[in-house]
């Protein structure tokens, strides 16, 4: 129901090769949940789009080249891509004013509330459209809903907290990944080192102590939810679920809280380099000995190893994400 766009197309616009079309004031709306109040008489509509509309045109169909749009914030960093439409005329592009969502660690069961990013905090931003090998921006400004209760300062202290926690979730998801490598690859050369019954005792020894330390991470009990089991990912997705599920600031409970469990995070960091300085050294350099191969550990996981909120993957899962049969 904007029409905001068809005001402005001058003949001058027309003529343009692509360009921004204003639109309606942007705001975000009070985040509401559910519920029936119509008594016994029912309307049913469609709700405007959960987000913020960005409208261009362009004179024809973009043919050749990629095609699509960057969100940066104030401080020019890069914070979302959208795919744009190929299509002449006005096309419009709906962008939810979340940036992604936290890298966490798979396990026996899914994040749920880690499952999207927290909304951005209402200001200025610079859309991108790029069209093969031009660049058009435009500004878009980002209000607080007027019936919103928090202040600015409140959802720029909700965001801040939001978005450490999410780095909280990129470094287990960091660790998680190395020590699962060096389980695996201990297992897979265990698996070959029947004839040297000491050395494959050895690196069993190794995987299983990996394994210990992966255990205070996340949850590994399959079945899902129903296990009940909770270890550090599930206790930090519970926390992400309230800080960006209340769009005002973040109570000392909560930021206490993060606290503890980076911590807790650091100490389990620090579990896995006393196991690369002790038992992972001696592995290695009995492997070296024997001129094989060593176990290497890497600096972090891929950005998409961790799938939609560590998408409860298995073993098998792993296994097939490091190349084993």
């Amino acid at each position: 129901d904007d029409i905001t766009p068809l005001r402005n197309l001058t003949p001058n616009v027309l003529n343009e090769d692509a360009v921004f079309l204003p639109t309606r004031p942007v705001t975000q709306r009070i985040q509401g949940f559910g519920g029936w109040p119509e008594g016994d008489a029912a309307f049913t509509g469609p709700n405007p789009p959960d987000g913020a509309v960005i409208t261009y045109y362009q004179k024809s169909r973009h043919l050749f080249g990629k095609l699509k749009l960057q969100v940066y914030d104030a401080n020019g960093k890069l914070i979302d891509t959208l795919p744009g439409s190929v299509r002449r005329g006005i096309n419009r592009v709906t962008w939810d004013m979340r940036v992604k969502p936290p890298r966490v660690p798979p396990a026996a069961q899914v994040a749920f509330n880690s499952a999207q990013g927290p909304r951005v905090v209402p200001g200025s931003y610079t859309v991108k459209l790029l069209k093969g090998d031009k660049t058009y921006e435009n500004t878009l400004n980002i209000g607080l809903d007027p019936r919103d209760p928090f202040t600015l300062a409140d959802r720029k202290a909700q965001f801040d907290a939001a978005m450490k926690v999410s780095d909280l979730f990129g470094r287990m998801t960091d660790l998680d990944y190395r020590i699962v490598a060096v389980r695996k690859a201990a297992q897979a050369r265990a698996a070959h080192a029947g004839s040297d019954p000491a050395l494959q005792k050895q690196l069993n020894a190794l995987a299983d102590k990996a394994d210990d330390i992966r255990k205070q991470i996340v949850a590994t009990k399959e079945g899902g939810a129903i296990t009940g089991e909770e270890r550090e990912r599930e206790y930090l997705d519970d926390v992400y679920g309230a800080i960006a599920g209340y769009e005002g600031a973040p109570t000392a409970y909560q930021l206490a809280r993060v606290d503890a469990l980076s911590r807790e995070v650091d100490d389990t960091a620090k579990d896995f380099d006393g196991l690369r300085n002790d038992d992972l050294a001696k592995v290695n350099a009995a492997l070296q000995a024997k001129g094989l191969q060593e176990i290497t550990v890497p600096d972090k996981a891929p950005d998409d190893s961790s799938g939609a909120a560590g998408s409860g993957a298995t073993d098998r899962d792993r296994d097939a994400m490091f190349g084993r049969d």
